[in-house]
């Protein structure tokens, strides 16, 4: 009786400190999600405007104060504002321009990143100081010369100005992702690259059969910026795209603004449409996005 006595004196002793510390943890963790939620909440307000404005007539829309509730839900804006447009041609050259520079960013900034990370070569540091120097180079200081040399090479009106310089590293805002891309580089072992060279592999055979296989999640975070980026584009295609059945989304979305009329139900409508790409790619890809910003710069 008495050991029995003793044990149950012990676990309540050893217990009730757990139940205790448990506690504070529980509450701490409720508190994180409310603040999550809380700061998530001025983040999503902007998406939410959107979708209830597209379900919107426009005499509803600017009411005050403001309806939340569309009454009734105009669901023929989507089908309208589609048709008002050939947003079905509007996407294929969004798409071809999206696609052709994911691929030249992703192939020229990985090359450019592995000869700043994984060769040895004189002067490499001054010339990665000097490609990271352009970042501090306003583009708006670069617009005027670069329409310039487009025009003179007969470039205006194609997609090559929005396509050819996505195939050089450091061109049209490529700095960035060489950047990335190098540091991710570094975290990979030197090991694999002399065990591959003493086998007899070539720089590039390094290259696209050990780093490139290991650095998937950096490569993807560069395909989403790249994507995004070119799929939101607005001011290059303004520049230089005149006809119309050359526009990308941008472009259509803007033709619902006018001087004297804008319709906002379709252009809400209209946006929305076109987020939701967007929003698929991020969410199908959010765990290599997270896992490449993560480790990048984490060596070993």
């Amino acid at each position: 009786m008495t050991t029995l006595a003793a044990r149950e004196r012990t676990r309540a002793k050893g217990v009730a400190p757990t139940q205790g510390l448990r506690r504070p943890r529980r509450y701490g963790r409720v508190l994180l999600y409310v603040a999550l939620v809380a700061g998530s909440i001025p983040t999503l307000l902007p998406f939410v405007w959107l979708v209830r404005s597209a379900l919107m007539a426009d005499s509803q829309m600017f009411v005050a104060p403001p309806e939340w509730i569309p009454r009734p839900f105009q669901w023929s804006n989507f089908s309208e504002a589609l048709t008002a447009q050939p947003f079905g041609l509007y996407l294929v050259n969004t798409v071809i321009i999206a696609v052709i520079c994911v691929l030249g960013t992703v192939f020229t900034c990985s090359v450019a990143a592995f000869s700043f990370s994984r060769l040895r070569w004189r002067g490499r540091n001054v010339v990665f100081a000097l490609l990271l120097s352009g970042v501090m180079l306003p583009y708006a200081v670069t617009i005027i010369p670069t329409f310039v040399m487009w025009q003179e090479l007969g470039a205006l009106d194609t997609f090559v100005p929005l396509t050819v310089p996505a195939w050089f590293a450091g061109a049209g805002g490529g700095v960035f992702n060489v950047f990335l891309l190098r540091q991710f580089f570094l975290t990979i072992p030197f090991e694999l690259d002399e065990a591959a060279y003493i086998d007899g592999a070539s720089p590039w055979r390094v290259y696209w059969t050990i780093v490139m296989p290991l650095s998937k999640p950096a490569i993807i975070v560069v395909t989403i910026f790249t994507f995004i980026g070119t799929w939101n584009d607005f001011l290059g295609p303004l520049l230089y795209l005149q006809d119309e059945e050359k526009y990308t989304l941008s472009l259509g979305l803007a033709s619902f603004q006018s001087v004297f009329i804008t319709q906002w139900g379709y252009l809400m409508a209209a946006s929305a449409a076109v987020i939701v790409p967007i929003v698929a790619l991020f969410f199908f890809l959010q765990r290599y996005f997270i896992e490449g910003v993560t480790l990048t710069g984490i060596k070993n």
